[in-house]
């Protein structure tokens, strides 16, 4: 496909890999870009050691482009930065915050800079600072989550910028890769579909509950926080819905979520787990290798697009 996500990146696939706390790992980001997508090691809740050592593991598996994610809400961002400005990382990929301060270090360092944004105003903001891609984040997401939805803020954000608009929220499947492109996007960007892959690390649990899930069971939890997460439904979920209803602190929430993310991806504690998905989950019926995944999602997009049918509806020209 001709797209300048493509061209930016270095990939045969305009398909990057979401950057998941405690899920995406190397051996997950090298298969994505392996088999033609950008792969994306999540730094999040790990030191910046740990980070290392995953890119250099990646390296090793893969020669191909793959990124890193950073949440700027973490509290070692500049330690990783500077591992990632240290081993050379192609590209990364900015999260719940914004970036200004990192993005002129990396482009003199050659290393593309991708900022997720939850609006067009945001969106205008990072493009005024030179980010290379725009990544438009519907709230149909897992984890970390704006107010507008997938369909009504990728053409909004198309609109107002020149840069390259990757879609993401929702999104498990080449006919929502083809309606993405129907948005105005270049790209998407899918997590919760690779979770449910044989080369994601995760506790087999999480697996498992991505697979019984329904649209329903993508919940939104920590609205009181500023900082809402949607998660899959579980005891711990429904006791910070809990908190959200009664207006509790951060306090009440950290005391009940502390350590919940690994819990779920290392533990696969379903009780006290913190397993971030989106509503795309309900599209996950089963666990394939990464590359027969991709080659199914791209299959299908094309397949799509070269054969759309409007059902019940007739079009006058």
């Amino acid at each position: 496909m001709l797209s300048r996500v493509c061209e930016r990146l270095g990939v045969e696939y305009p398909i990057i890999q979401g950057g998941m706390a405690w899920v995406s790992t190397a051996k997950l980001a090298a298969a994505v870009s392996e088999n033609g997508g950008l792969g994306v090691i999540a730094s999040g809740g790990r030191e910046a050691e740990w980070l290392r050592a995953e890119i250099r593991k990646a390296k090793k598996l893969t020669s191909k482009p793959f990124g890193v994610n950073v949440m700027l809400l973490s509290k070692n961002v500049e330690e990783v930065v500077k591992v990632i400005v240290d081993e050379h990382v192609n590209v990364v990929v900015f999260g719940a915050g914004n970036p200004a301060k990192y993005v002129n270090l990396l482009k003199s360092e050659n290393i593309k800079v991708v900022s997720v944004v939850a609006s067009e105003s945001f969106a205008k903001r990072m493009e005024s600072y030179g980010v290379d891609l725009i990544v438009a984040e519907g709230n149909e997401a897992g984890g970390h989550v704006g107010n507008v939805t997938t369909m009504a803020l990728v053409p909004a954000v198309v609109e107002s910028v020149s840069i390259p608009v990757v879609a993401a929220g929702g999104i498990a499947t080449g006919k929502q890769i083809a309606a993405a492109f129907a948005l105005g996007a270049e790209g998407v960007q899918i997590g919760t579909r690779f979770i449910a892959t044989d080369e994601c690390e995760v506790h087999p649990n999480y697996k498992e509950k991505l697979l019984k899930a329904s649209t329903r069971d993508a919940i939104v939890t920590g609205r009181v926080t500023g900082h809402p997460v949607r998660v899959l439904r579980n005891p711990l979920a429904h006791e910070l819905i809990k908190i959200d209803e009664r207006c509790g602190t951060q306090e009440d929430v950290d005391r009940v979520a502390t350590g919940s993310l690994r819990a779920a991806a290392v533990e696969g504690n379903l009780k006290r787990g913190s397993f971030m998905a989106g509503q795309s989950a309900a599209m996950v019926k089963d666990v394939l290798p990464v590359g027969e995944l991709m080659k199914r999602l791209w299959k299908e997009t094309v397949e799509t697009i070269e054969n759309i049918t409007i059902k019940n509806v007739e079009v006058k020209r």
